[in-house]
């Protein structure tokens, strides 16, 4: 028993000729990113920290300062991203109390860390982290 085909078969010369499309050259897609906003006083103060140490002739005089804008930035990222999605998210007044603590905690934990290693850094990494700062802030 012969299987009959169901398709049908072009006549020959009856065939369009497959279309071509020429695409642009694709420019390489960006890297994902999140991006935080935080308030203009933060804003002020971080860019007039950065501004002062990369005038400096010594910029290590400016460590302390660097890492007070490093932590409030961490703070407020870590306001942004979690406590206010929560507050959104109407979780609760216990949850967002518990939240807060936790994160309180978590910001003396990494704020501590933060003023030890900038605390230890020269003046080529300071500029390196600011010039990582102004990048992210762009």
């Amino acid at each position: 028993m012969a299987l009959k085909s169901t398709s049908k078969a072009a006549a020959p010369g009856t065939r369009a000729a497959p279309k071509t499309q020429v695409r642009p050259a694709r420019k390489a897609a960006p890297k994902p990113f999140l991006r935080f906003y935080f308030t203009e006083k933060l804003q002020a103060k971080a860019l007039g920290v950065l501004d002062a140490m990369e005038r400096a002739p010594d910029p290590v005089k400016h460590r302390d300062a660097l890492a007070d804008v490093v932590v409030e930035l961490t703070n407020a990222g870590m306001a942004y991203c979690f406590l206010e999605p929560l507050k959104k998210a109407k979780a609760g007044f216990l949850v967002e109390q518990s939240a807060n603590l936790g994160m309180s905690g978590a910001l003396q934990v990494i704020s501590s860390v933060i003023r030890n290693i900038i605390g230890r850094m020269g003046a080529p990494q300071l500029l390196s982290v600011c010039g990582s700062i102004r990048e992210l802030m762009r």
